[in-house]
């Protein structure tokens, strides 16, 4: 029997080689073909210094079962996602573990139009395939394995959502982390007018600065520090895979994921009046102020990018966004992406001014913790509910549709549990009070730690 515990809600991510191997890369992309019945599938991988290996397994298993393997090559996430629509093929793997560290390694698949694949939309059959041994032999006429160079189409696609006539010479700090951000700055970088100041920027598996991700606040401080020491008018960051982009503005401090949604809801409420735009539960007021201020209809959605995706194609929503730094575009096949937000971003910083009074006022509206992770010594549902029992009677409003959030006339908060780890995750917001975010923030943690976190 295989170790399949590498298999999550979302995606295949795990150790190097007890949980992801090559035996088991060649297993789940004969199970992939039995599941989607493919005739073409993109392969790409990240900078991980496993993924190489594990790709070549891969194209191995979709080429055994008859599949045709389009190797597109060392590059992030999205790249998987844009080869699959752009190119009309049948599916997409991607060998990455994100912003995991160096010792592991994993996978993410789109099948026709970049539609993910997750634990409720095949992921679970597939291991489910794996554990049984029923999976496909190899089939009487197998698959090609060739190139597919995507460089071009994809930059020129990236481009599409800037008017660069609009664009003015920027300083800009680009922190890839030693991940794959890089890889797609530098073939921007001929067609744009900004110069880049480059950190921790050459791709490096081994992760020789650290792991690549700027959502854990002691991963922030190297790319504050470029800003200031060189003027930057703004800095950039990424996780290894480059599919979530954080924004630091002129002054070197980090802006919250969840002011970038509603800066970018507003950008594409201008182009398109009356559109929807999806957001997740964590953070909402200021998102949802944005929306209806500017004429859009905003849809709440369950957290995670199989979930915001399904629901931007049922609304057909023009963009949605989450706070931890996850931007989709409908226009991208409703995907996520790391390098269409700080295009946008940078239009609006040249247009308008700097990043720090583009967010100044609807931070000062709208004070939030941030993300606030506490790890479980229990239960995460027996938390919720003692939470919730807490501050029920004093409660405006009660939503279940991500763990519990829960609204007060001048506050509110989101506790859920984590899908890949075991954590409880926090976010609590205010209108206009940073105090009364800052008091209630942590009565709420008081509340969690007695409850067995």
């Amino acid at each position: 029997m295989p170790n399949l515990n590498a298999f999550k809600a979302y995606d295949i991510r795990g150790r190097i080689p007890e949980e992801i191997n090559e035996s088991l890369a060649y297993d789940i992309a004969r199970a992939f073909c039995a599941l989607v019945k493919p005739r073409r599938v993109a392969v790409g991988y990240d900078i991980r210094l496993t993924s190489p290996q594990l790709a070549a397994a891969i194209r191995r298993g979709l080429t055994d079962t008859g599949a045709d393997a389009l190797d597109i090559g060392l590059w992030g996430t999205e790249a998987a996602y844009f080869s699959t629509f752009a190119y009309e093929l049948d599916g997409g793997i991607m060998v990455t573990a994100s912003h995991n560290p160096s010792d592991y390694n994993g996978m993410k698949f789109v099948r026709g139009e970049a539609r993910p694949v997750s634990s409720d939309t095949g992921l679970n059959e597939m291991r489910d395939m794996i554990a049984a041994g029923a999976l496909p032999g190899k089939a009487a006429s197998p698959g090609r394995e060739s190139k597919l160079d995507i460089r071009a189409r994809y930059i020129e696609h990236l481009l599409g959502y800037v008017e660069r006539s609009k664009l003015r010479k920027l300083k800009v700090v680009v922190n890839p982390g030693n991940g794959g951000a890089g890889l797609a700055i530098d073939a921007l970088e001929p067609h744009l007018p900004f110069e880049f100041i480059k950190v921790n920027y050459r791709p490096d598996g081994t992760f020789p600065n650290g792991i690549p991700n700027p959502m854990l606040e002691e991963n922030r401080a190297v790319t504050a520090e470029a800003v200031r020491k060189s003027g930057a008018d703004v800095g950039l960051a990424w996780d290894g895979d480059y599919d979530r982009c954080f924004f630091f503005d002129e002054q070197g401090n980090f802006i919250e994921g969840y002011y970038l949604v509603g800066l970018l809801a507003e950008v594409f409420l201008k182009r398109e009046p009356g559109a929807r735009i999806v957001h997740d539960p964590r953070l909402t007021w200021n998102t949802i102020d944005i929306v209806r201020e500017h004429g859009g209809t905003p849809v709440l959605c369950r957290s995670g990018h199989a979930f915001i995706k399904q629901k931007m194609r049922e609304v057909d929503g023009i963009y949605g966004g989450e706070m931890s730094a996850h931007h989709y575009f409908r226009s991208f096949s409703y995907c996520d992406s790391g390098m269409i937000p700080w295009l946008i971003a940078l239009q609006v910083i040249a247009e308008r001014g700097p990043l720090s009074g583009l967010v100044a006022e609807r931070m000062r509206r709208f004070p939030a913790s941030g993300e606030i992770n506490r790890r479980l010594t229990g239960d995460a549902r027996s938390i919720l509910e003692r939470v919730e029992r807490h501050y029920g009677r004093s409660a405006r409003a009660v939503d279940h549709t991500d763990g519990l959030s829960m609204e007060f006339d001048q506050w509110r908060f989101n506790l859920r549990g984590s899908n890949t780890e075991p954590l409880v995750r926090l976010n609590v917001e205010s209108r206009g009070s940073e105090a009364l975010m800052r008091e209630k923030t942590e009565e709420l943690l008081k509340l969690i730690d007695a409850s067995g976190a």
